[in-house]
């Protein structure tokens, strides 16, 4: 493995939060902002450290839910939380950090499905 990316995959991840409008965040507030993110990761994937990888950054972000390999190759990731941290997830997702190699990203919010527990945060790889 590449110096560089070996050091990498032990780097706090640092990845700026979007931008809010103040109904946005108003409403956040309101709601409680916890969201459910179900992404299918796509690309060389599977071998590579990527489930280790997404538990180590949603535990980093506050999320609960867990990350799994799927059996036509893919990587299934659930995470529960507030939704900007689901929103950081993504975007690492498709930034330049994960191991291996990420060719497409698919997407689905829904609501909350109770993963987040009274214990703190909790993932898994599966």
């Amino acid at each position: 493995m590449h110096a560089d990316r070996a050091r990498a995959l032990h780097e706090p991840l640092v990845v700026p939060l979007p931008e809010v409008s103040a109904p946005t965040a108003q409403r956040a507030l309101v709601m409680g902002a916890e969201i459910r993110l179900t992404a299918w990761l796509r690309g060389r994937v599977q071998g590579v450290g990527m489930r280790w990888w997404v538990r180590s950054r949603a535990l980093e972000l506050g999320l609960s839910g867990w990350a799994r390999n799927l059996e036509d190759g893919r990587v299934e990731v659930v995470a529960e939380g507030p939704e900007h941290a689901c929103q950081a997830l993504l975007a690492a997702l498709r930034g330049d950090g994960p191991p291996g190699r990420i060719d497409t990203v698919v997407e689905r919010w829904s609501a909350t499905n109770g993963l987040v527990g009274e214990h703190g945060p909790r993932f898994s790889e599966r």
